[in-house]
């Protein structure tokens, strides 16, 4: 069976939100949108470590935004086919192979005392009132939190481990063991009888001794003894550390890495589910990456992945974790003036389709801009290092506002479009103002304009103004006979290139080169590349672009804030604005 569905209405920060799961999913989430609440919402139904005292509502887990009183946590449950699952809900599951289980929680508009409710059902209009959690026994969530304590979990359950794999030895292995533990306790007692020896051991027993016999007359009959206890072998094996060991030598593992590995693995193999199921599970781990380089994470995200089976859902900050990810698993929780919402309702083919020119796996490059409120697109390598140098000269601080500057270089912009609209985020845009022959006929058309007139037209969010101005001097972007185009023609791209801007999709006046070279850092760009004629610079600007671009930032970046009223630096200007006015709204 499957966690297919969870639908929230006015909890927390969610007013009325849809996400759908699948058997191995990744919440990938900014910070404070979201994830731990949607977690705890599956948790208050299924989580049998919460008391009654935790599943109570509390007046935070209103809907903050709007005057509520109510809220509702719906369960969608597929192929319910498990015997342990469906002898426990008899009646509660469709012919179908479905459940589905709700939580509401009531607060009283006089009294301000707050109740909840239960209900299962084959259906949501069949939803019947159920006492308690009673499932759980069967149908469950097991949770690691972001916040694991290393130490006490992996002493407690080392002693789990040893326990579940003595019971799973062979016949010959028990005969082995217990002569083997005969020897170890013989030897245990040896050891027991040769500690007290020690001359400073001997000397701290007689002192203590003395001077307890100094308070009370009963001491005299009972002496005090450093006891080592080794001989109790069951307790000395329990005790027994987790240790390194290299080259003959133990060392302790310190590291909360090592310690993370370790937890988390022990964790996976105390949770594999069995064959002869006699309950189900749905395995919930928050940040496994904790502590972990970029090379383990993707190890853990995979090992997680192959270890753990039935059904999983893991959150991450990691963009490693992220490219290890099928896209149609990825759930992209989204802040909205209407409430937290899972772009495109979550997991979803859709998303998918929408990464066929990535193939299966995402590069780390555009994984990490999935974690972004903002994807600054621009067309290469050049323009990325230009914009980021800019950016911090503008004291635009791009990582606090959760702005990624990606380049689509060898993919173009409309792959990338389409995905970053799929996951919910907002793409903003620089491209050059290209104008070039029209294959096949004796005309030119403004190609640069024209390839953001369809990328707003075939994936932006629609404005009738901006309609209106693309659909009067849509047909002026070709036609004319050479790369010079009339004035009638360069006016109206001027009027779309102008109202594009405004909803954040920006058109060079030529290219960057140009551009820069037409700006205010001319003369800078003149003194570095040693001309004196504009059209010289933008030649050797242009020739192994990237690097030039390069040493051009490296040695001249300062000069860069005089572009702070400049057109190139719009585009910038833009995402902080648009940043600035999404959290102000949420």
């Amino acid at each position: 069976m499957i966690l297919s569905t969870v639908k929230i209405s006015g909890f927390r920060n969610f007013k009325n939100a849809t996400i759908n799961f699948v058997e191995k999913s990744l919440i990938i989430v900014a910070n404070d949108v979201g994830k731990t609440n949607l977690i705890w919402a599956v948790r208050l139904l299924l989580d049998k470590g919460l008391s009654e005292y935790e599943v109570e509502p509390q007046d935070s887990d209103f809907y903050a935004f709007d005057d509520t009183n109510e809220f509702s946590i719906l369960l969608h449950f597929k192929e319910v086919k498990e015997d342990c699952v469906v002898a426990r809900m008899k009646g509660k599951i469709s012919d179908s192979d479905e459940l589905f289980l709700q939580y509401k929680g009531f607060r009283d508009t006089v009294t301000k005392s707050k109740s909840y409710k239960l209900y299962a059902g084959i259906d949501v209009a069949g939803l019947e009132e159920i006492e308690d959690r009673f499932y759980r026994k069967v149908l469950n969530l097991k949770y690691i939190s972001s916040r694991r304590d290393f130490h006490n979990y992996i002493n407690r359950e080392k002693k789990s481990l040893f326990q579940s794999t003595k019971e799973s030895r062979e016949q010959a292995d028990i005969s082995k063991d217990d002569a083997l533990y005969g020897d170890i306790s013989t030897s245990l007692k040896t050891v027991d009888e040769k500690i007290p020896k020690l001359t400073y051991i001997a000397k701290a027993t007689d002192t203590l001794n003395t001077e307890l016999n100094k308070l009370s007359l009963h001491h005299q009959t009972q002496q005090i003894v450093f006891d080592a206890n080794t001989s109790n072998v069951d307790s000395f094996i329990n005790n027994v550390s987790i240790a390194s060991k290299s080259k003959g030598k133990s060392l302790v593992i310190g590291g909360d890495g090592k310690l993370n590995q370790i937890f988390l693995s022990l964790w996976a193999s105390k949770n594999k589910i069995a064959d002869d199921l006699e309950e189900v599970s749905i395995i919930v781990i928050e940040e496994p990456e904790a502590h972990l380089h970029p090379h383990q994470q993707r190890k853990l995200a995979e090992y997680l992945g192959s270890t753990l089976a039935g059904q999983v859902i893991i959150t991450t900050h990691s963009p490693q974790i992220a490219c290890e990810y099928s896209p149609n698993s990825i759930i992209r929780l989204i802040p909205s003036i209407s409430g937290t919402l899972a772009a495109s309702e979550g997991c979803s083919n859709i998303i998918g389709g929408a990464f066929k020119n990535f193939g299966y796996r995402l590069s780390i490059i555009p994984a990490e801009a999935f974690f972004a409120d903002v994807v600054f697109l621009v067309e290469g390598p050049p323009e990325e290092m230009f914009y980021k140098t800019l950016a911090k000269q503008l004291d635009i601080d791009l990582d606090r506002l959760n702005i990624s500057v990606m380049m689509v270089d060898g993919v173009g912009f409309d792959a990338f479009i389409r995905i970053l609209g799929c996951l919910g985020i907002k793409w903003v845009l620089r491209t050059d103002n290209d104008i070039s022959k029209v294959p096949n006929l004796n005309e030119y058309s403004f190609t640069g304009v024209k390839r953001v007139i369809d990328f707003y037209e075939n994936h932006g969010i629609k404005d009738a103004n901006c309609d209106s101005i693309i659909a009067k001097n849509k047909d002026l972007h070709r036609g004319f006979p050479t790369d010079s185009p009339p004035q009638a023609n360069v006016d109206g791209m001027k009027e779309v290139i102008d109202v594009l801007a405004l909803l954040g999709s920006f058109v060079s006046v030529k290219d960057l080169e140009a551009d820069l070279v037409n700006s205010k850092i001319g003369n800078d760009l003149k003194a570095h590349y040693s001309c004196t004629v504009d059209s010289e610079v933008i030649v050797k600007m242009q020739n192994k672009k990237a690097i030039n671009m390069y040493e051009f930032l490296l040695n001249n970046k300062d000069c860069l804030k005089n572009l702070a009223g400049d057109p190139i630096s719009s585009p910038l200007l833009y995402c902080k604005s648009y940043i600035e006015k999404l959290y102000a709204a949420n």
